[in-house]
Parts: C-alpha cells; structure tokens; sequence
C-alpha cells in the first residue's frame, strides 16, 4: 500500500470528523489518515467504524502529545498502560467501552509495524479488560409452571404450544434444536430424546415423562390438525403446515408471557438456562448437565447455570458440619 500524502483524497476523508473533536497534532493526525483510508479502501470497513476510531485515537494522540511524543511510532507500552489507566480511572469507562477503545488502538499499532513505520507493537501480548461475569436471566420453578399451563390444550394449535414449551424445559434445548426435532428423534420407550446441535453433533438427552405423555398427545390429536405436508418429518408444525421456525416460537412465547405477566426479558434461551440451574439446586452433578445442555467445555456449562444465594444458604446450612 503506498503512503498518501499529506492531504485527503480529493472529496473524501478517511472519516467523517466529528468537529467536537479537537484536531490532533500534525504527524499524529497524519498516521491516522493514513491508517483510517488502510481501513475504509483496503479492509472496507464502515465509515461509521473510521468515525469512532478517529474519535479514540485522536484522544489518544492527545494524551500521548502531552507526555512529549510528537507521533504514535515511539510509544512504548507503559505510554499505552497509563493511557488505559486513566480512562478506567479518570473517565471510569466501562471494561465494555475500555475493550473498544484498546481495538481501535492495538489496530492502529499493528498497522504501523505492518508497514514499517514502528518497530514495536506496545499493544502486542497486552491482556483485555475483563467483563463482569452476567449471570442469565432464570424462571422460578412456580414462573416455569405458570408458563407451561398457559396454552389451551383445548385446541390443536394450544396443545402443540404446550407440547414445544414442556419439551424445551424438560431437556433444555436450544431453540434451534427443538424446532429442527423430526418425529423419529423421540423414544418413548427409553425417555430420550435425539438432538442435532451445533457442528451436527448428535447428542441424546432425556426427558421427564409428563413432557414426553404431552407430545404424545399432541401427536395423536393435535399434529395432523394442521395439515402437514406429506411425509413430513418435523415434530413441531406451523398452523400451514409446515417446521415450526425459530422466530415463531419466538413469538408463540411471547404471547404466552404477556399472558401470564411473565418477565419480558424471557427469552428461549431462558427456559434453557432455567433447566439447567434447576436441576444444578436439585444436585445434579456439573458434567452430567454439560452432556444434556451439548456443552464442548465445562466451563461454558458454568456459566449458563445459575445458583440462588437461598439455595447456597439451604446448602451450606445443610451440608457444612460447622453451620
């Protein structure tokens, strides 16, 4: 890539500038033309995403001005360090806000030492602020209930609403999972259930009886209500007939939470999550509820469950010899 000059192309700047941004120092300001035309020509990045870069390296250049650097390629890595202090503690930025900013700085960074302009990265190996662990969203086992008694099994479309959020508690399916089970994936007999997950990997995952006697009932009276297509192999139908889409389970839900005055924020994934944590309160050993969820790492399973600081407390009490 060749070096532009000291002036933009004609009818375009490498960003849109911000003119509430005050103006860095000249070789500073031209290193950023030059990496933010590298970015909107040759990686095509929005001009959205050169506006906000320009805005953290700006104030960047700034700070860095005042510590006696005339550009960016001198900068060594307690330069960068106390730059980042300083927005976490002056500024207070969230790890959120501090991460997009450290990308907006490592890229420039490896940009100059790509094009031979800095010999050293400061930012190369340097750890990323980390985010606060955000412990999901989970029903009550009582909220779970009123959930799953809201359809009217009356009707064909009531009881297959029934039969989906049953089965999705019971086994803590993906939502994509539940909605791509074919009839044969089901054995009644054994109570397991075959799931495809992620990567196509087949796993098998049981499920309690009163869910599996729902489907069952859903299938004699309520599936062939709604006119599936011949040989079609989907558990769940659309009211035309046809696989039940990820978006309309969506929607099925959320009517069923205006209904019962649910929390909003309940999400499928919810009724995953909710699975899991109940049965982690209930004593279900880690590894075996990482196999049922199709967890690859433990630590993933980890985070998906949930446990109240009342059942810690029922637990501790209860368990520890000195309580």
């Amino acid at each position: 890539m060749k070096r532009p000059s000291d002036q933009s192309p004609p009818g375009r700047s490498p960003a849109s500038r911000d003119s509430r941004v005050a103006t860095p120092p000249p070789l500073f300001q031209h290193q950023i033309d030059f990496f933010l035309e590298y970015l909107l020509v040759e990686l095509g990045r929005a001009e959205k995403t050169a506006e906000a870069y320009y805005v953290d390296l700006t104030d960047y250049a700034h700070f860095l001005f005042g510590r006696g650097h005339d550009d960016f390629t001198a900068v060594g890595r307690a330069d960068l360090e106390d730059y980042l202090g300083r927005l976490r503690r002056e500024r207070r930025l969230a790890a959120s806000s501090l991460m997009r900013k450290l990308a907006s700085l490592r890229g420039l960074h490896r940009f100059l030492v790509r094009e031979g302009l800095s010999q050293v990265d400061p930012s190369a190996d340097l750890d990323s602020p980390r985010l606060p662990a955000r412990l999901p969203h989970v029903l009550t086992a009582d909220q779970c209930r009123r959930l799953l008694q809201a359809p009217d099994r009356t009707t064909s479309l009531g009881l297959r609403d029934a039969a989906m959020l049953a089965l999705m508690y019971a086994s803590g399916l993906r939502v994509s999972e539940l909605v791509g089970l074919e009839t044969s994936g089901l054995d009644f007999r054994t109570g397991l259930v075959r799931v495809r997950g992620k990567g196509g990997k087949a796993r098998l995952v049981p499920v309690a009886a009163p869910a599996l006697e729902l489907v069952q009932v859903y299938l004699q009276y309520a599936r062939e209500q709604v006119s599936p297509a011949e040989h079609e192999p989907a558990l769940f139908l659309s009211q035309r007939g046809r696989p039940m889409t990820r978006n309309r389970f969506w929607q099925i839900l959320k009517h069923y939470l205006a209904q019962t005055g649910l929390p909003r924020e309940t999400s499928p994934h919810t009724l995953r999550h909710s699975f899991a944590t109940h049965l982690l309160e209930g004593g279900a050993d880690l590894r075996a509820i990482q196999e049922m969820l199709g967890h690859a790492s433990l630590s993933t399973t980890e985070i998906y469950t949930h446990v109240s600081p009342e059942h810690l407390r029922e637990t501790y009490e209860t368990k520890h010899p000195r309580a």
